[in-house]
């Protein structure tokens, strides 16, 4: 059987741009949404590290005012609210939703493993319409370890009955592709604009500027393979 295909979903599948006028009217700059989703990645993964977990919405809220205050705002409750659920209809990339009926058409099992609990996740799916292309949706809650801890990979490929050398893990984040091939899985990583590999990491096998890239690549890989 080919590999089961696991796909990250914030700014992976999602476009985390959608949240960009929030950020501008409260901020002047809507970069900052950038900054502020790299604190919240940081600050998951040092819970983690410390040995500690809280759920991926407190995070995503603790580091939004974590960065008002570096930046001297004031940030109101309606305002972090409009943010934080936000997440739940971020649009996907334009290329998303052919390039996973590709996939799913040429036999492949396809799930989402996130850090975001189970009901953000399955929100997300539903509001664009992606759900139909997945089996199943994970999230690192039950494990409450975010990625890259292993565990997290390791828990898919326990649910399927499978090693992990069996999922593929397609993400736009050098720190999860490089968890992902660090605990035994193949990987295949989207370039999206401003995102570039780690050089520390292993390099997948597959690199693609977005999901068309990289199907085209998997089904030259991965199916068919028996691997």
């Amino acid at each position: 059987m080919p590999r089961i295909l696991v796909f990250d979903v914030n700014e992976t599948l999602l476009d985390l741009r959608a949240l960009e006028p929030p950020f501008a009217r409260l901020f002047g700059d809507k970069a900052v949404l950038i900054e502020w989703f790299n604190q919240v990645i940081l600050y998951a993964e040092a819970l983690t590290l410390a040995g500690n977990y809280k759920n991926f919405g407190e995070v995503a809220r603790a580091a939004l005012e974590m960065t008002a205050a570096a930046h001297g705002k004031m940030l109101a409750p309606d305002d972090a609210q409009q943010i934080i659920g936000g997440i739940r209809n971020l649009p996907p990339h334009p290329e998303v939703p052919e390039s996973l009926a590709r996939l799913k058409s040429a036999g492949f099992q396809m799930v989402t493993l996130t850090n975001s609990p189970p009901a953000v996740v399955d929100a997300q799916m539903a509001s664009a319409k992606l759900q139909q292309f997945f089996a199943r949706n994970f999230s690192v809650d039950p494990v409450r370890k975010y990625k890259p801890a292993p565990e997290a990979y390791q828990m898919v490929a326990r649910e399927f009955g499978v090693g992990t050398s069996q999922l593929r893990m397609i993400a736009a984040h050098a720190w999860d592709v490089g968890g992902a091939m660090q605990a035994g899985c193949a990987a295949a990583f989207i370039a999206r604009p401003g995102k570039a590999l780690f050089p520390a990491f292993p390099k997948p096998d597959i690199v693609g500027h977005d999901l068309r890239d990289v199907t085209e690549a998997i089904l030259l890989a991965d199916q068919g393979s028996g691997r």
